[in-house]
C-alpha cells in the first residue's frame, strides 16, 4: 500500500535516471547478498565502503565484470552513513544521474522492493519517496519505542507534514534537493542522517510519498550486523531534535507570515 502526498511539480525533469548507493561499514559476509539482490533489481549500483576493516568488499570484484553498472568506491576513513551518502550523491550528479535509491548493507531492505521505489520516482519525480516499515516480531521493543518517540519529534518540527518513521533509510532520494538539504547543515553525518534530512527536505517543500516494506531483524547467527550504540545514538537523536524544534517553529511562523499576506501586494494598474 501506498500513502501518497501531492509534491511540488517542475522542480526535477520527468525522467529520471536511478542508482542505488549501498553505504557499508563492516557489513561481513551478508553484504555480497545484499550487492547481489541489488543488482538482480537494477542495473546501476554502487557500493560506498565507509572505511571498513573487515575486507568483505574485496570479494565483489567478480560483479564489475558481470555488471557494468557496478562499482565499489572506497572511503578510507569511516565518517558515517550520511557523510558517505553525501559523497555517493555528489559522484552520482557528475555521472547523470537525477536520484538515488539509499539501501542499507545489513539485509534489512529487501532489494525485491526496489521497483516499488523507483515506480514511485517515477509518478512523483519531485517527492521524497520513504519507505514505511512494517515490522516483525524480530524487531526489539526498544528499538520501536525510540521509533515512536522520534515520530513524534519529526510531526512537531514539520507541523505534521506525515513524514512517517525517519529513522528508516530506505528511500529514493531527488539528488539535487538532497545536496541544498545537505548545504543547510553541518550535522546529519551519522546516525542523525535519516531524520534530520527527511525533515530538512520537507522544510524546503519536497512532500513525502509513503511506501511500506516488510522488516526483519536478522540474529548475529543468520549474518546480522549492528552498529547501533544504545546510549551514544540515543543521546545523538535527542541533541538532533533540540536543533531541529526551534528550527521547525521558526519555519512554521514563517509559512504564517507568508500564506497571510496578499498574492499580490502590488497589482498592476
Amino acid at each position: 500500500m501506498k500513502k501518497k502526498t501531492p509534491a511540488r511539480s517542475g522542480q526535477v525533469r520527468s525522467n529520471p535516471k536511478t542508482i542505488i548507493l549501498i553505504p557499508s561499514f563492516n557489513t561481513g559476509a551478508v553484504l555480497e547478498h545484499v550487492v547481489k539482490d541489488a543488482l538482480s533489481v537494477h542495473p546501476d549500483v554502487w557500493l560506498l565502503i565507509d572505511g571498513s576493516t573487515d575486507q568483505s568488499y574485496q570479494t565483489l570484484d567478480r560483479f564489475r565484470n558481470q555488471h557494468s553498472g557496478f562499482r565499489i568506491t572506497v572511503f578510507q576513513k569511516n565518517e558515517g552513513k550520511g557523510s558517505t551518502l553525501l559523497k555517493g550523491a555528489l559522484l552520482a550528479k557528475t555521472e547523470g544521474f537525477t536520484h538515488f535509491v539509499s539501501m542499507d548493507a545489513d539485509g534489512q531492505h529487501p532489494a525485491s522492493h526496489v521497483p516499488m521505489l523507483l515506480e514511485s520516482i517515477r509518478q512523483n519525480p519531485d517527492a521524497l519517496v520513504m519507505g514505511q516499515p512494517v515490522f516483525d516480531k524480530s524487531a526489539p521493543k526498544i528499538r520501536l519505542w525510540g521509533r515512536k518517540l522520534t515520530l513524534m519529534m519529526t510531526d512537531i518540527e514539520t507541523g505534521f507534514g506525515g513524514l512517517g518513521d525517519t529513522l528508516y533509510g530506505f528511500r529514493a532520494y531527488p539528488i539535487d534537493p538532497f545536496l541544498k538539504a545537505f548545504a543547510s547543515t553541518s550535522h546529519a553525518r551519522g546516525y542523525d542522517f535519516d531524520p534530520e534530512i527527511a525533515v530538512r527536505l520537507f522544510w524546503n517543500g519536497l512532500r513525502p510519498v509513503q511506501v511500506s516494506i516488510p522488516v526483519r531483524y536478522f540474529e548475529a547467527s543468520e549474518g546480522g550486523v549492528s552498529h547501533f550504540h544504545y546510549l551514544r545514538n540515543n543521546l545523538k537523536l535527542t541533541l538532533l531534535h533540540f536543533r531541529l524544534i526551534p528550527e521547525g517553529l521558526h519555519q512554521w511562523v514563517l509559512n504564517r507570515m507568508r500564506s497571510a499576506l496578499p498574492r499580490n501586494p502590488f497589482p498592476k494598474n
